[in-house]
């Protein structure tokens, strides 16, 4: 298949790719820096230069693919309203060039905000747009699903882990460094799903290669890593004081990040891994952050 992968020198978006070309498939990938470009091709794959602004861009490269992957989104949360909306008219816009053609279209989503306090799993409906986080990509995706686009999302766990990640558990080293304590909320059993980043990839392949119109489908490897034990991780990883922070004081020492470290949000994967036989084989979060390479990684 001839792939167009969005953010494909990104986090995610890089693992896909490899995990993409490794099964043969041609892959074409969305970047916006010449350093991005420059890792996409040394991947092996055609690099295409834009944004998710640049929608004639999108479209034409939509048009010319067996099948998309959607994984670029900007994390800048103190944008998150203008990138929510830059996001949905680029999944409208790929969405639209691919009507009728039944070809698929697999974009990225999360379970941290399904239902926290509960184990979801890929039964829970999509989580609608809220004020203060109106990002909804299954919502923009789905809506093609009556129109000919076979859609699927794919919702990744809030810890995407690996040597050089990202996300939630990249905060707290950095929030960790900055305060010489490693913190967690209250008696810290609040959880936090986890995915390595190569078993996340090769659930994208898999959705995309099968029926992805079954989908949602939970890259959710771990069902719950209690935030407790994260912290006393990233305590042993930088030989710092491991502290519980009582609620009044969450605010003052996480500032906006308050909510996620305070949220449990743990999620299951039964439909990923029955319908599509997806089996994670990779290391798990914690043993990923005993390896001394997680904070070398991580040192900035």
């Amino acid at each position: 298949m001839r792939v167009f992968v969005t953010g494909a020198s990104g986090w995610v978006g890089s693992a896909v790719v490899k995990e993409l070309l490794a099964a043969g498939h041609y892959v074409v990938g969305l970047v916006r820096s010449e350093a991005g470009a420059k890792k996409v091709a040394e991947l092996g794959a055609e690099v295409l230069h834009g944004t998710l602004d640049d929608l004639a861009v999108l479209q034409q490269a939509a048009a010319q693919a067996d099948g998309v992957i959607h994984t670029a989104f900007n994390h800048d949360f103190s944008k998150i309203v203008a990138s929510s909306e830059q996001e949905r008219r680029a999944i409208e816009a790929i969405g639209g060039v691919l009507e009728g053609s039944q070809r698929p279209f697999v974009v990225t989503s999360g379970v941290a905000l399904l239902a926290p306090g509960r184990v979801t799993s890929e039964d829970d409906a999509t989580r609608p747009p809220l004020a203060s986080f109106p990002r909804a990509p299954e919502t923009a995706a789905f809506a093609f699903a009556a129109r000919g686009v076979r859609t699927a999302a794919i919702r990744l766990a809030p810890t995407v882990h690996g040597i050089g990640d990202n996300g939630f558990v990249p905060r707290l080293v950095q929030l960790a460094r900055q305060t010489g304590v490693s913190a967690y909320v209250d008696e810290g059993r609040n959880r936090w799903p986890a995915v390595h980043c190569l078993d996340a990839a090769h659930l994208y392949r898999l959705a995309l290669e099968n029926d992805a119109a079954q989908g949602p489908f939970h890259a959710i490897a771990e069902e719950g890593v209690s935030v407790k034990e994260i912290a006393e991780a990233i305590g042993r990883g930088l030989n710092i004081p491991v502290v519980s922070l009582p609620g009044d004081k969450v605010a003052e020492h996480f500032g906006w990040f308050a909510n996620f470290a305070a949220i449990d949000c743990p999620s299951s994967s039964p439909r990923s891994r029955n319908l599509l036989g997806w089996q994670p084989e990779q290391p798990t979060l914690l043993e990923d952050m005993d390896k001394a390479a997680y904070f070398e990684a991580h040192n900035r």
